[in-house]
C-alpha cells in the first residue's frame, strides 16, 4: 500500500525522502529492490533515540528498576511526582531539524512497564494516572509531524512489572498485542515501530507472526524493526522485520544477494553507556565521535539511531542537545539534504582503516578520518595518519577532479595501474578540523 500525500505530510515525510525510491536507489542487479518505506527509511539517514519514562525522575539509568532491585510497587510509587512540565515533542522536532535528524523514535513503554501513552485502562501504570495528566505519546507524534520529523515508536516486548510475564506467557503475549494494537491505532501514521526484548528469552515463542500482522494492519508503511541485542547485531530474526538492528557496535554492510527481500540496518548508540538520563554521569560522547558514528554508520550503509534521555523534568539535557546541534552543523557543511549522508549509497569504494566511498547523483565521495595530526592518542592508543597520500580501491578511472567539500579546495587524484587510486589529502587549516573530511569526485 503506497501512502497517500496527506499521509506523507502527517507523518512528517519531507518531499525529498518522499522522492521515488527508484530515482534514489542504485542497487546491484543482484540484489533485490528495496520497498517504498524501506528506501524511506534509507534515505533518512540519522535519527533521534528519546528514552523517556518513571526512571527519568531518579537520573539513574533506564535500568534502575532492575539494577537496584527496587520492588514493583515501591518503584511505581514514582508516578505519584511524575509531572513533566517541560516536555515537548515540538521541542524534540525543532532539535532534529537542528541536528539534521530526520526521524525520531521515543520509548512509548520501556522494560519497567510504565506507559507514556493512555493505554484505556489496559494497564494500570500509564501516564493518565499521573500529575502530568497528558498523553505523552501523542505531544511526541504531533509535535515531531509539526517540524516535519518522521515520528516512530519504541515498545518494550519485555515486562519487569506485569507477572504474566512470568507466570501466563500466554496471557501475557495477548496483553502486549493489545498493547501494541493502541499505539498503531490512536497516533496517525508512524515512521516505524521498534520493538525491544527478546533477547530476554530466547528460545520462548514470542508469537511474533501474530505481533507484526498487528503492525501491519494498522500501519502498513511503518518501518518494522526488533532489536536483536549487542550479541547478535545484524541477525535477521523474521521475513517481516524491515531493518536489522547493531546496538552500540560497528555496523556490516549487508549481503542481500539471495535475501527474499531487502532490508536496511540500523545501528543504535547512546551518548555514554546508558540510555536514560544519569544525573552523575559525565562520560559523554564527544561530538566528533559522533560524527565518525554517523559517517561510519552510512559507511555501511546503514541510518544511525543516537540517543538521548529527557531529563526529569521532560527537558532536553543540555549537553546532548549541544552534541546534535554540532552534528547538524556538520551535516550542513557536507551539503545537507543534497549531500551523501542522506542520498549517498554504498559502493565496493574501500580505503585504509576507516576511509570508505559513497555515489551520491552520479559524484563520489570519499570519507577520510584521522587527518588531526595533532589529534590526543591517549584515548585510543592509534596515531592519526594525518595528511597525505591515501589509497582507495575500487574508483572508476572516469573520476579524476577531487575537492573538499568543506572547503573547495582542489586535491591531486591519481589512477594507479594496479587499480589503486590515490587521494592527496592536505591538513586542515589553522582554526578548522572537521573530523571526517569528505571530497567529492566528479568526472572532467
Amino acid at each position: 500500500m503506497e501512502w497517500s500525500r496527506r499521509q506523507v505530510l502527517q507523518a512528517g515525510v519531507s518531499a525529498a525522502v518522499a522522492r521515488p525510491w527508484k530515482v534514489l536507489m542504485a542497487q546491484q542487479t543482484n540484489d533485490p529492490l528495496p520497498s517504498e518505506r524501506v528506501a524511506r527509511f534509507e534515505n533518512m539517514a540519522f535519527g533521534m533515540f528519546l528514552h523517556f519514562g518513571l526512571y527519568s525522575k531518579l537520573g539513574r539509568g533506564e535500568w534502575v528498576m532492575h539494577q537496584e532491585r527496587i520492588p514493583r510497587d515501591e518503584y511505581m510509587k514514582l508516578m505519584a511526582t511524575w509531572d513533566v512540565p517541560a516536555f515537548s515533542g515540538r521541542a524534540v522536532g525543532r532539535l532534529c531539524n537542528e541536528a539534521g535528524a530526520k526521524y525520531a523514535t521515543m520509548t512509548s513503554r520501556h522494560h519497567d512497564g510504565f506507559s507514556l501513552y493512555d493505554t484505556h485502562g489496559l494497564c494500570p501504570w500509564d501516564v493518565t494516572k499521573t500529575p502530568a495528566g497528558r498523553d505523552i505519546v501523542r505531544d511526541f507524534v504531533d509535535g515531531c509531524r509539526a517540524e516535519g520529523v518522521v515520528p516512530m515508536l519504541y515498545h518494550t516486548t519485555l515486562d519487569w512489572s506485569d507477572p504474566r510475564f512470568e507466570n501466563d506467557w500466554k496471557g501475557y503475549q495477548q496483553y502486549l498485542r493489545d498493547s501494541v494494537k493502541i499505539i498503531c491505532s490512536q497516533y496517525g501514521p508512524l515512521g516505524g515501530i521498534w520493538f525491544d526484548g527478546n533477547w530476554s528469552k530466547r528460545d520462548a515463542d514470542w508469537e511474533l507472526d501474530a505481533l507484526y500482522a498487528i503492525v501491519r494492519k494498522h500501519q502498513p508503511e511503518a518501518m518494522l524493526i526488533n532489536n536483536t541485542g549487542i550479541e547478535e547485531g545484524g541477525r535477521l530474526v523474521h521475513r517481516e522485520i524491515d531493518a536489522v538492528t547493531f546496538e552500540r557496535g560497528r555496523p556490516e554492510p549487508i549481503h542481500r544477494k539471495g535475501m527474499a527481500k531487502y532490508v536496511a540496518g540500523e545501528m543504535c548508540h547512546t551518548c555514554n553507556f546508558h540510555w536514560g538520563t544519569g544525573a552523575r554521569d559525565v562520560n559523554f560522547l564527544s561530538p566528533g565521535a559522533a560524527i565518525e558514528e554517523l559517517c561510519r554508520s552510512r559507511g555501511a550503509g546503514a541510518n544511525l539511531l543516537l540517543n538521548l534521555g529527557p531529563l526529569g523534568d521532560g527537558s532536553l539535557p543540555e549537553y546532548e542537545s549541544a552534541l546534535f546541534r554540532v552534528m547538524g552543523k556538520w551535516i550542513r557543511m557536507h551539503g545537507g539534504d543534497q549531500g551523501p549522508i542522506y542520498n549517498g549509497r554504498v559502493r565496493p569504494i574501500r580505503g585504509d582503516g576507516d576511509d570508505f566511498g559513497l555515489f551520491a547523483d552520479g559524484a563520489l565521495y570519499l570519507f577520510v578520518f584521522g587527518i588531526t595530526a595533532t589529534g590526543d592518542t591517549r584515548a585510543t592508543g592509534v596515531q592519526p595518519r594525518g595528511p597525505g597520500d591515501r589509497p582507495f580501491t575500487g574508483i572508476p578511472s572516469q573520476y579524476t577532479k577531487a575537492t573538499w567539500m568543506d572547503s573547495g579546495e582542489s586535491l591531486k587524484l591519481e589512477h594507479g595501474p594496479d587499480g589503486r587510486t590515490v587521494l592527496g589529502v592536505t591538513g586542515y587549516p589553522y582554526g578548522t578540523n572537521t573530523v571526517v573530511r569528505v571530497a567529492k569526485l566528479t568526472e572532467s
